[in-house]
């Protein structure tokens, strides 16, 4: 730690400074790294509330569109649903799914993981570009 910015913090614990400003001149000593309240682009964590699936193909000269809006809670009490559900249950539940082409095992949901995963998802954007097709998953 450099000498300027335990000054600051020894400020911010005596009481001389708040925390507000400590933050501005921490920011002040590493321009670099803009203060996150500065960042126009980023969203404060924890507030996306959907996963939006977005399909637009063109299937016989014929364009489709598909824009799916599916709320966090959802996914959320859906976590929490699957940690009711019994072991030998599960277990043929993963079965069909991995029959039908879906390689999830639902064992390994744990709904005190829940709130990382939605985080994860908070900052994911995907896209898929083909000739004929162009698939976003993202959160908002």
């Amino acid at each position: 730690m450099n000498e300027q910015r335990k000054d600051i913090l020894d400020m911010l614990a005596e009481g001389k400074i708040t925390a507000e400003e400590a933050e501005q001149l921490l920011a002040a000593f590493e321009p670099d790294q803009p203060p996150a309240a500065s960042r126009s682009d980023a969203r404060p964590k924890g507030k996306a509330k959907y996963l939006r699936v977005m399909v637009d193909t063109v299937e016989d000269g014929e364009p489709g569109r598909i824009n799916v809006r599916v709320p966090l809670q959802l996914l959320r009490a859906g976590v929490r649903l699957a940690a009711l559900i019994p072991p030998q249950a599960l277990e043929r539940v993963n079965d069909e799914l991995n029959r039908s082409g879906v390689p999830l095992d639902l064992t390994q949901l744990k709904p005190e993981q829940l709130e990382a995963l939605v985080e994860h998802l908070d900052e994911m954007t995907v896209e898929v570009d083909q000739p004929d097709a162009k698939v976003r998953v993202f959160c908002e």
